[in-house]
């Protein structure tokens, strides 16, 4: 008897060690050094270029604000003490210059422990908005851009739970806010329910995707309803008191017409979903006067429950519902002529129509091959059209006349989208009289321009090209040389007098602007000065490499090697990959080139950089294709590719002589963390695997997940072989799981991580799960990313490093 009570008590001592909550640690002074290093400061330019503003940003939250009261309510997160949605992010200082002298205008009078969020902009840019951020409260203020001084409006109870909170009037004069009024929080009072929930299905199909925080009974309905209700109220800025214009309602948008006299409203409405998040309640789109005054329902759109899962499917009846950006007061929208089921045969796939106001007497304008993906408009009788079509990745974009009806596009460009190469760039815009967003036409009207990429083998080399209507030729004004540095259009500043904003940064420069003149040879002149924050990775090297698998597609990924690498004097290093795998029709296009090989070494939470300077050579963003021509899905062979894609870069660096192929390690976040447990579980490849925030067991995400969307009844052997859960007794080498345990991802549960640790424990595997306190999908609190970071270290110096 004592034998066996010595052994009881010895296993619940190993079970207490086992299932023990780790107090937080610190990375080493390698990588704490450069996790700790302020983030840098953001660029915003005003539209007309007359203001530079560089708004700063904390690196990390706290643990404490990640543990802020949160209400989860139909796909939202809610902060219950402001009325602000939880977890957001908000800016905590900012610096103003005027262009393009770039000349510091200083700021006075903003508010102590600034916390600045939904940051708007006058259309006239003479002052801008944002909401500071309280703990109980959110506040409106209003900086003069003239002057740099900030004022408190004194407009208190702002509701920023759902949509922008935020929006100017026309004349620059007066701003349209959400208030909740004096409401406090929701009455926590503890009521019993007067009942079960309950849910039918009605025998009509109603996929929906595995979301995340739904409402789950009528008390929750009735909390949703509390917080997301708002009314619309008039601020004045010369201090006459504010107004309602719109009475309590949920407002899902309001936006006003680009002459500013009438408003419209989408309006949630009840019944309300427990599969779906808000997004997809049916609403009520009103027209009202910009004084609040209805002048009728334009449309009623129910739930969105019975959209098929397919990617090229939409909601039958009027969508993309928007004010035309050239027209006073025209509305503009989309209809499905196949009811939204791709299924449904039918030769055009979308119907544009506009109706003038009263809004009541709807004109068709044209039909479309594909589903509208974009319209720009430029003048009355000149628009650009843009569709797609998910199955075949073909894009197309044509030329209108909106003034006309039922006309046949003219066809611009007919492409697909995975040809990056082929990418002729998006038109350009700039902005009307009315302070809208329309195309760019050269002085004579004859010509528009192009801004794009610039994808090619040698990296991409944005630039800007002219398109001459009549002819479709194009004409190139200016492209980057992407010799030593990758250099992309900000903003384009006078087209006739050929300035542009640009930024150009190097591997171990920082991205700054500079104003290029590119009509003349002249080096570009530097307006910002930021300098490399990263004194560590000075001498690190980065290079592009390029390699096939074994089938011939070509690939490529971003090497990183440790400072002073020397092959002759240090041998092979133990290597850490990072990828995310892609889907792809084209074997072709799945090889292509999509990033340039100079740009900076930036340095994130998230990434595997940190690891140059604790002596691994790094394989940044590998490329993982996973290709389905034909009629074949790209994942019908999906974990053959995955293993093939693997094998060709660890073949490769191995071949260089770079790499210890025995001491490679590989690492994904989300689909990233599930493409790591695939390799684990169907290869022999890796040392070990750092997984994070991933989905492991496809059957609880049955009706589609990334880029799939057949659901797992039509697919079920797909599913179950792309489920490493299912095979959890493969795993050849050991796998460091991490979650956090406030996921709010589609399908990427905590539980999946739970489980996957479970199954490959009971199999007798070797696992870690850690599960960070509060964090969603991205981490946030420094305290778990410095935890996270020394966990991963602590893994790979033990399965890897000194394997």
């Amino acid at each position: 008897m004592r034998i066996k009570y010595l052994l009881s008590l010895a296993s619940l001592a190993f079970m207490v060690n086992v299932f023990a909550q780790t107090n937080y640690q610190m990375p080493p002074k390698e990588i704490l050094e450069l996790a700790d290093t302020k983030a840098p400061a953001q660029n915003l330019i005003t539209k007309s270029n007359k203001y530079l503003m560089q708004i700063e940003r904390p690196l990390y939250k706290s643990l404490d604000e990640l543990a802020e009261p949160e209400l989860r309510l139909a796909g939202l997160r809610i902060n219950p003490e402001n009325f602000n949605q939880a977890r957001g992010t908000y800016y905590t200082g900012i610096k103003l210059f005027s262009l393009p002298d770039a000349k510091e205008i200083p700021v006075t009078g903003l508010p102590q422990n600034l916390k600045m969020q939904s940051l708007i902009i006058s259309p006239q840019e003479t002052h801008l908005a944002f909401i500071q951020v309280l703990p109980n409260d959110l506040e409106l203020w209003i900086l003069d851009l003239k002057t740099g001084i900030a004022k408190n409006t004194n407009t208190h109870h702002l509701n920023a739970v759902v949509g922008a909170p935020v929006q100017w009037d026309a004349d620059g004069q007066s701003l349209l806010v959400k208030s909740k009024g004096e409401k406090g929080k929701f009455p926590d009072t503890r009521v019993l329910p007067k009942g079960p929930a309950t849910q039918d299905a009605t025998g009509t199909k109603a996929p929906a995707r595995t979301f995340q925080d739904l409402l789950r009974n009528k008390q929750d309905e009735a909390k949703f309803d509390y917080y997301a209700m708002a009314n619309i109220t008039r601020v004045y800025l010369n201090g006459t008191p504010g107004k309602t214009v719109l009475p309590e309602a949920v407002y899902k948008r309001v936006s006003l017409s680009p002459d500013g006299k009438n408003l419209m409203s989408e309006e949630v409405k009840q019944p309300y979903s427990y599969t779906l998040t808000f997004g997809s309640f049916a609403s009520q789109f009103n027209i009202y006067t910009s004084d609040g005054q209805k002048l009728s329902t334009f449309y009623d759109r129910p739930l969105q429950d019975k959209i098929p899962s397919d990617f090229d499917a939409v909601a039958a009846g009027k969508r993309e519902i928007s004010w035309r950006d050239d027209k006073p007061a025209t509305l503009v929208w989309a209809e499905a002529p196949d009811g939204g089921d791709p299924k449904n045969p039918s030769e055009f796939r979308d119907q544009i129509f506009q109706a003038d106001a009263p809004f009541t007497q709807p004109k068709s304008i044209c039909y479309l091959k594909n589903r509208v993906s974009d319209m720009s408009f430029g003048k009355g009788d000149f628009a650009i059209v843009q569709d797609f079509w998910w199955k075949t990745r073909n894009t197309r974009v044509y030329s209108i006349n909106p003034s006309l009806e039922k006309q046949e596009p003219k066809l611009i460009f007919d492409r697909s989208s995975e040809d990056v190469y082929g990418d002729p760039g998006a038109f350009a815009t700039t902005f009307n009289a009315m302070n809208r967003p329309v195309l760019e036409f050269s002085k004579d009207g004859k010509k528009l321009y192009l801004e794009g990429e610039g994808c090619s083998p040698e990296g991409n080399k944005p630039f800007l090209d002219e398109f001459e209507i009549a002819t479709k030729k194009t004409k190139r004004l200016w492209r980057a040389d992407g010799k030593s540095t990758y250099e992309t259009i900000v903003k384009v500043l006078d087209i006739e007098k050929k300035l542009l904003i640009t930024s150009i940064e190097a591997p171990k420069t920082m991205p700054n602007l500079f104003i290029r003149n590119f009509g003349k040879k002249d080096a570009p002149r530097q307006i910002t000065f930021r300098p490399n924050p990263y004194e560590s990775m000075a001498k690190v090297s980065k290079q592009k490499i390029f390699y096939k698998r074994k089938d011939g597609v070509q690939l490529s990924a971003t090497l990183y090697l440790p400072a002073g690498y020397d092959k002759a004097k240090s041998g092979k290093l133990p290597m850490l990959m990072e990828a995310y795998p892609t889907e792809y029709k084209d074997d072709k296009a799945a090889g292509q080139v999509k990033e340039s090989p100079h740009t900076f070494i930036s340095i994130n939470w998230a990434t595997p950089v940190y690891w140059v300077n604790r002596g691994f050579a790094i394989l940044e963003d590998a490329q993982f294709p996973i290709i389905g021509k034909g009629t074949e899905e790209p994942n019908d062979t999906y974990n053959e590719q995955l293993v093939a894609d693997a094998e060709a870069a660890i073949r490769y660096v191995d071949s260089l002589g770079l790499v210890d192929k025995n001491r490679c390690a590989v690492m994904g976040h989300s689909y990233g963390a599930f493409m790591t447990a695939n390799l684990l579980c169907h290869s022999n490849l890796f040392a070990a695997g750092i997984a994070r925030s991933g989905a492991y067991n496809r059957t609880l995400t049955p009706f589609g997940f990334q880029s799939e969307e057949r659901n797992y009844w039509q697919a079920q052997k797909i599913y179950n072989t792309m489920s490493p859960f299912n095979f959890a007794d493969k795993f050849s080498s050991p796998i460091l799981l991490i979650h956090g345990d406030a996921d709010n991802n589609p399908g990427t549960f905590t539980l999946q991580s739970e489980r996957l640790f479970q199954a490959i424990k009971g199999n007798g595997g070797k696992a870690r799960l850690v599960l960070l306190p509060f964090e969603s999908h991205g981490y946030a609190a420094r305290e778990n990313i410095m935890h996270m970071l020394w966990e991963m270290d602590s893994w790979l110096d033990k399965w890897v490093k000194n394997k």
